[in-house]
């Protein structure tokens, strides 16, 4: 009796989150679902079905190919960028060196700041008249390399990917630091002790201890990067012509600027749907070299 008064109790307790959860976390994920299949303005009472036409109309459409191609280069470049050196800076910061604990808070200040702070930071930054970026290339003599990055076709996505990885690295350093922290001394001091130099600990104890950790934060850099979409709506909207266009920022104009809630819908449970098998297949491919490597 008492256990299960202990549990309506700790239910009690937790239904106010519960609530919150499943009504904006669980239920929009079938909610988005079942408006792809209508055309619908988000207002009107009325839905038209389309049954498979917003699906359709999306595969067909080459602003949303151009999103998708943006958010795989995205992807790539935070995981090629952002894990190496946040690996780096978390070695770093977990050694004995004076001063880390200050340079872990100096490294760590990004990810305290707002999306919208950093955006107009970086839009200072790379402004083509008085920006720094450019006041940097005419000190060092390559003023002829100026330009405006966030308005080149070319040059915006990768100008906002530098910035998404200034903000993101220091999430990673402090993930991978906390990992070092389990890694006993006993075994470096070990392989010291048998004549291995700090880079060869680094490769035989460092990095395969840190497997897990490091398939974790691939698996959070795949899915926070194909959702991505404060940085790039607050410095280019997606734009110069979609060049820096993501599939959130286009699901964001089609269901909230032109009214076409079924067709954003779609988009959504298109991210949904690639972020969920990607995901499951970097894990289930862990799980599975684990199986391999342990018996």
């Amino acid at each position: 009796m008492k256990k299960k008064h202990d549990f309506l109790v700790a239910l009690l307790f937790i239904l106010p989150a519960l609530a919150i959860y499943l009504f904006y976390f669980i239920f929009p994920i079938p909610a988005s679902a079942y408006y792809s299949f209508f055309q619908w303005n988000g207002i009107s009472p009325t839905k038209k079905f389309l049954g498979f036409g917003n699906w359709v109309a999306l595969f067909n459409d080459p602003a949303f190919w151009k999103a998708l191609t943006n958010n795989i280069i995205l992807v790539i470049a935070s995981i090629l960028i952002q894990l190496p050196i946040g690996l780096i800076l978390g070695v770093f910061v977990s050694s004995k060196l004076k001063g880390t604990k200050f340079l872990k808070l100096i490294y760590f200040l990004p990810m305290l700041l707002s999306a919208v702070a950093i955006g107009l930071t970086w839009n200072f930054i790379y402004e083509p008249t008085f920006g720094l970026f450019n006041a940097f290339l005419n000190v060092i003599g390559l003023g002829r390399f100026a330009t405006g990055w966030l308005g080149e076709e070319k040059f915006a996505l990768w100008a906002v990917i530098i910035a998404i990885c200034w903000q993101y690295i220091p999430y990673y350093m402090v993930l991978f630091a906390a990992a070092l922290a389990g890694i006993p001394q006993e075994l470096y001091e070990a392989a010291y002790i048998d004549g291995a130099s700090k880079g060869q600990g680094f490769l035989t104890i460092t990095l395969p201890l840190l497997k897990n950790t490091i398939r974790i934060a691939c698996v959070l850099s795949l899915t926070g990067s194909l959702k991505y979409f404060a940085l790039i709506f607050v410095m280019t909207g997606g734009g110069p012509n979609h060049a820096s266009e993501l599939l959130a920022t286009y699901m964001f104009k089609q269901a909230f600027t032109s009214f076409r809630m079924g067709y954003g819908s779609a988009i959504a449970v298109f991210m949904f749907m690639i972020s969920f098998v990607l995901t499951v297949f970097i894990l289930r491919k862990g799980k599975r070299q684990e199986e391999i490597v342990y018996g």
